[in-house]
């Protein structure tokens, strides 16, 4: 604030430096401009994409396996919150809700199935979720680590689905 005073106090000083009150256009703009015109020009004459997709890179581990787990949070979400809704709306009580679904009379391997559907997204996004909580320790970003993590994360799954689907029984619980 003293600096501003004092430079306001010169009369001339302000005066001299012009760049402060007339603002001066670039030379390197007007270039820069026309650079990426053509650039884009180019682009297009070639029949490139505006920029990268999915079907450009290859996929490999790393990528599907952050992929799976970001489409299985949201799946969980959208899934938990449409019965929910579904639920709310529903006419009668629960118990004669679940009276309805025993007389549909699902065959065994339609049950299982459903029960892998529901199982499975639970046990990789939690099992993949402590993978990145290892990520944000700093630990696991070494490439051979990152591939034995993501095949053990897909193995310890499957092993764990299927201890969900077949191993628990209602009895025991």
């Amino acid at each position: 604030m003293a600096l501003l005073l004092r430079s306001a106090a010169r009369s001339s000083c302000l005066l001299k430096q012009t760049s402060m009150m007339v603002s001066r256009r670039s030379t390197m703009a007007t270039s820069a401009y026309e650079e990426m015109s053509t650039y884009w020009a180019r682009n297009r004459k070639l029949g490139r994409p505006l920029s990268p997709f999915l079907t450009v890179y290859k996929p490999h581990l790393a990528m599907m396996t952050s992929l799976t787990h970001r489409v299985t949070g949201v799946a969980m979400q959208v899934a938990i919150t449409g019965t929910s809704i579904i639920l709310l709306c529903l006419p009668g009580s629960f118990a004669e809700n679940l009276e309805y679904v025993k007389q549909l009379s699902l065959g065994p391997a339609i049950i299982i199935a459903f029960k892998y559907v529901l199982a499975f997204p639970v046990v990789y996004h939690f099992l993949n979720g402590i993978r990145h909580l290892a990520w944000d320790a700093g630990y696991g970003f070494g490439l051979k680590t990152l591939y034995k993590s993501g095949y053990f994360v897909m193995a310890l799954t499957a092993v764990v689905t299927t201890y969900f689907v077949f191993g628990i029984k209602c009895n025991a619980l």
